[in-house]
Parts: structure tokens; C-alpha cells; sequence
């Protein structure tokens, strides 16, 4: 919940469509897309953008785009001219590179040698100074400040090996990723396919899925022949709602291609030096929606391990467990569990309060948090509360709780953080506070019970964080085996904890 006010977010969020079978579909792709923005509308609310092709050769490509959420974006009669596509891709924008103008929003559509690609970013390139300055030597322009605009001029670029009468795109993918080793999750539309991309790292997630009847969407009798569509998005806790079945992860370094007739691995571009894959552990803390998977298990049970290790490592005298609404909800219950402490709710959340046309004077100001959260005060008066969180970035959140927690009758507030402290920046698609405005890093934080109010604080280490996560892995082995790959090995980006980069930075 600290996240929330802490201006810590994640980048973006992409999602695609293919109609399968026989064009035109009967699919309706533009919906399809829409509904897939919302379910990942947690990625980003800044802006939002679709692009759809019937798929002809030349392609017509319709778009439109819009500035906040994707309701307020794409009102019914913009969606009119996106009708008639076979195929589309779309994004959701939350910026850390690119200031927030419409000119910013994805995706991209350019000219190429071969004609138009429309290409969708979810990462932010750690060399993105360096080849901003390589594209314009080419005397390329670009027209905005976005990372995503690089990568799509890039791509645009006519590789050495390639021939002069066809663009090779594992060809123009493969020397993007030379030039650029993370982070990014890429949507390439070009024609009648869609290219879904990882960087080597796998920093940032893809994954896939099927559209099948609604009949047989819980069934394991769906065959391949009952398959309506291929999507491919940032999150598969957007497959429900669209009726599509989860199909599997793009792996690192994977070039997978999406046509109406399929899914076909086309190459794993390996990581340098034989380095570990370099997931961003903040998706499972805290950026991904509870009901997403990710490597094979469900985010919400990770985070119910992270609560367990922390109990483990944390313990505490107390009388109940809680949470502040409502991301850190499963770290608490496995808190809870494993301490053997009864759950309860000690806060509900106003989820209206949201940003307002009401100016604060000194009085509002005053009652501060009082706003957001009521205390459920007949559930926790007179008793010792475990408050369990999934971060403290500032620390000017918590504080108030606190306050409202002890006013309300709590004898004692302990907070318990089922992440560990976060002391460094990120470069690769987390807006993240700077290093001196981090909690962690501030004098403060040598008393920082003291500093917010409570009567202790504890965080889980980076080991139990990292071990929670990686314990319910399950074997990758056979998807590996299927696109040949021998890579097996699991890691992950704890870089805005350790401050080791999985890449080396460049400025």
C-alpha cells in the first residue's frame, strides 16, 4: 500500500490480439483489446493506445489513442474505426522516460523499407542516451523522449544480412537486441503477424494465451481446432475476462510470431556470459495483480510465502494480524498463518477518495488519512496489532496509520514489511524515488520505529524474499526442451535492493 503514495509505479503495460482462422473474423478484436487494457490498467493510467491492420498486404492500420484511464480513453464511437481489424495491438503508459503528452502514447506506428510496423514497449532501456545518439547519426529524427520510439526506429533500420525484397524480422529483432541488452517486453505488428519479444534478461513479462468457446474456457477439453484467437500480454490475469486460456510465458530472449495460424517460436537470443535471467522481483512484491502467474506459479501465493518467511524471521508478542488495504492482503494472511495469530481488518478503504477538485486546507491536511481509511475499532481496542505492508519507500504513509491505529485503541502497532528495504533506484522500467528520498537510506531509518510511530519494525531480508519467490518455481524444463533451449536456471532482479544491476549501466 505504501507503493500508492509513494510515486513508486510501474512503466507500462502491453496486450495483443490475433484472430485465428479465416479473415475477415467474426472476432471482435477491438473489443477484445480494450477489455485486455483494462484488466492490466494497474500497469499504467497515464495513457492509453490502440493500433488494429486487417492484415492485407498493404495493411490498413486504424489507431487511436488517448490521455488517462482506458474507459475515459475509448469511448464507444473512437472504437467505431478499430472494427475491422484482424489483429491489434495496444499499450497502457505509465511514464518514466517521455514526459506525459499524447505524443508519448504507444504504439508507435512508422514507415519502413517494407511498410508500416506498430511496435508496443513495456521496459526502459539502460543505454538509451548512447542510442538515441546512434539513431540520429543515422539521420534519423525522433519525435519524442519516449525509450519506445528508439526501439521502433530500431527496428526500422535495415539490418546487414538482410536482402534487399524482404525484411527479415528475427533478423531486425536479434541487432535490436544486440544494441540493447534490457529491459523490454516488445508487441511488433507488422502485416498479418504480431512478433512478441523479451529481452535476454527476461526482465520484464509476456505471456500468452488462447481464446477458445466460453463453453469450454474451464474445460480441458479445448483442442487446437476450437482455438478463436492468440493474445499476448504484460499479465495472463487479463485472459478471464476476454474468455482466453493461459497458453504459456515468452521465455528470455524469445522471438515468438502470432498469425492466424498459430504460435511459432522463431529463435532464444542466449544472455551474455552466461548470465541469470533477471526477473524483476517487484512484480511478485507488488506491481502484478494478485491472480497473474508468473514462472509457473501464482502471484498471490508467492506473496502468501513472503508473509510466512516473514513470520519466520519476524515473530512478535502480539494479539491479531492485518493489513492496510489491500496489496499486502496475502502477505498478512501467511503472516498470520504461520504465526498462528488470528486475521482480521483493522482499516476500510474509502476507494473513492481518489484524486479531487476539493483544494486541502489546514483542517483536511490535519485529518490526513483519516480520508482514505476508517478504523474497524471494535475488532482490534484494547489489543496488540501485527500491521503487515509490502513496503516502506518515504514512510509518510504508514506514519498516519499508525497514528489512526493507536488513537482508535491498538496498545501497540507493530509493522512487519514483507519486502526488504529498498535503497536504490531502478533503470529498467520502475519509476522509483531517488536514493536520498528513500526512507532506507536516510538517518532516520536507524530508528525508524521511533520515526513513524510504532512500536518496532522489521522487513524481510532479500534472502527469504528471494527464497519465497523461487521455492514454488515449478520446472521450466519441458518448455525449454519444446523451443530448444537448454537454459534451466532461475534469477531474478533485486537491483532497487542490493544495488546489483543485472547489466552494467550506461550514461
Amino acid at each position: 500500500m505504501e507503493f500508492e503514495g509513494s510515486g513508486i509505479g510501474e512503466e507500462c503495460g502491453v496486450f495483443g490480439c490475433v484472430a485465428a482462422g479465416e479473415w475477415p473474423t467474426q472476432l471482435e478484436v477491438a473489443q477484445v483489446l480494450t477489455l485486455g487494457l483494462v484488466a492490466i490498467q494497474h500497469r499504467g493510467q497515464e495513457s492509453a493506445g490502440i493500433v488494429t491492420s486487417n492484415g492485407a498486404s498493404p495493411p490498413t492500420y486504424a489507431t487511436h489513442k488517448g490521455m488517462g484511464l482506458v474507459n475515459t480513453a475509448f469511448a464507444p464511437e473512437a472504437l467505431l474505426k478499430l472494427r475491422y481489424g484482424n489483429l491489434g495491438i495496444c499499450h497502457t503508459r505509465y511514464s518514466t522516460t517521455g514526459i506525459s503528452e499524447l505524443q508519448n502514447c504507444q504504439p508507435f506506428v512508422v514507415d519502413t523499407l517494407h511498410g508500416q510496423i506498430a511496435v508496443a514497449h513495456n521496459g526502459e532501456l539502460v543505454n538509451a542516451q548512447a542510442l538515441r545518439k546512434k539513431v540520429m547519426r543515422h539521420g534519423v529524427g525522433l519525435s519524442t523522449s519516449s525509450d519506445s520510439e528508439l526501439i521502433t526506429q530500431l527496428l526500422a533500420l535495415t539490418p546487414p544480412m538482410e536482402e534487399q525484397d524482404a525484411p527479415n524480422w528475427v533478423a531486425r529483432i536479434k541487432n535490436l537486441m544486440s544494441e540493447t541488452p534490457t529491459s523490454y517486453s516488445l508487441l511488433v505488428m507488422f502485416k498479418d503477424v504480431v512478433y512478441a519479444v523479451r529481452d535476454p534478461y527476461g526482465n520484464r513479462p509476456l505471456c500468452i494465451g488462447r481464446i477458445v468457446p466460453v463453453s469450454k474456457l474451464h474445460s480441458s477439453g479445448a483442442g487446437e481446432e476450437d482455438t478463436e484467437g492468440w493474445v499476448v500480454s504484460s499479465e495472463s490475469c487479463s485472459f478471464q475476462s476476454i474468455g482466453a486460456k493461459y497458453y504459456r510465458e515468452v521465455l528470455p530472449g524469445e522471438i515468438v510470431q502470432i498469425s492466424r495460424h498459430g504460435v511459432k517460436s522463431l529463435s532464444v537470443v542466449p544472455r551474455p556470459k552466461g548470465d541469470l535471467p533477471a526477473f524483476c522481483i517487484f512484480e511478485y512484491v507488488y506491481f502484478a495483480r494478485p491472480d497473474s502467474i508468473f514462472e509457473g506459479q501464482m502471484v498471490y501465493t508467492v506473496r502468501q510465502r513472503c508473509g510466512r518467511q516473514l513470520a519466520i524471521e519476524a515473530p512478535t508478542d502480539a494479539d491479531v494480524v492485518s493489513t492496510v488495504p489491500e496489496s499486502a492482503t496475502p502477505a498478512a494472511l501467511g503472516y498470520a498463518q504461520q504465526s498462528g495469530l488470528p486475521y482480521i481488518e483493522v482499516l476500510c478503504k474509502n476507494r473513492y477518495v481518489g484524486r479531487t477538485f476539493i483544494q486541502p486546507n489546514t483542517r483536511l491536511r490535519q485529518l490526513g488519512v483519516a480520508k482514505k481509511f476508517g478504523a474497524l475499532t471494535d475488532n482490534f481496542a484494547g489489543k496488540r496489532v501485527v500491521l503487515v505492508d509490502d513496503s516502506i519507500v518515504r514512510g509518510n504513509t504508514i506514519s498516519p496509520i499508525i497514528k489512526l491505529l493507536k488513537e482508535a485503541g491498538a496498545t501497540e502497532v507493530h509493522i512487519r514489511v514483507a519486502s526488504p528495504p529498498i535503497r536504490y533506484p531502478c533503470y529498467m522500467g520502475i519509476n522509483i524515488p531517488t536514493k536520498e528520498e528513500l526512507i532506507a537510506n536516510r538517518p532516520e531509518f536507524q530508528d525508524i520505529a521511533g520515526y513513524i510511530g510504532a512500536a518496532s519494525v522489521k522487513y524481510l531480508t532479500v534472502e527469504g524474499l528471494v527464497s519465497a519467490v523461487q521455492e514454488g518455481i515449478a520446472s521450466l524444463q519441458q518448455d525449454h526442451e519444446m523451443i530448444g533451449s537448454s537454459s534451466k536456471r532461475v534469477g531474478h532482479c533485486t537491483a532497487c535492493l542490493t544495488g546489483k544491476y543485472p547489466v552494467e549501466l550506461e550514461w
